[in-house]
């Protein structure tokens, strides 16, 4: 799930990324914040990759810790900011863009959710000391 969520982040980037530009915002601030996004995603894509999937212990608290605290108020932030400067609902401009960020910021918080819920589950906790130990194990089962 850590990779759904990373995944879309890139995604929301994108999306983000074209309407700005259609907005006529300049290309070297949103090349700023593209390396700048690419450079944590690549960060999260290479401790999932590298070390959360091989049971490598900070790695869980590293994404839980950064991506349960640091990534759900970055996603949250926005909505409840506009919601607290404008909540007016009429004024929104329903442009398939807005839908489509919408849709995929709700996909990235339930993937960071999930995760997160996944990260602590007590069977995972099992894998990574059986990892730990250097035994061998298969992935943790939910039931």
């Amino acid at each position: 799930m850590w990779l759904v969520a990373v995944g879309a982040g890139v995604v929301e980037t994108v999306v983000q990324v074209v309407h700005a530009y259609d907005d006529g915002v300049s290309m070297s601030s949103l090349a700023g914040q593209v390396a700048v996004r690419a450079v944590i995603y690549g960060a999260l894509f290479v401790v999932i990759d590298r070390y959360f999937r091989r049971g490598v212990r900070w790695s869980r608290y590293l994404l839980a810790g950064l991506l349960g605290t640091v990534g759900i108020a970055s996603l949250v932030t926005e909505p409840i900011g506009w919601l607290i400067g404008k909540g007016d609902w009429s004024s929104i401009d329903w442009s398939t863009t807005l839908l489509a960020i919408v849709v995929i910021r709700a996909i990235h918080l339930t993937a960071v959710l999930t995760a997160l819920v996944l990260t602590t589950h007590p069977e995972t906790s099992q894998w990574f000391n059986k990892k730990k130990a250097g035994l061998p194990n298969r992935r943790p089962a939910l039931r």
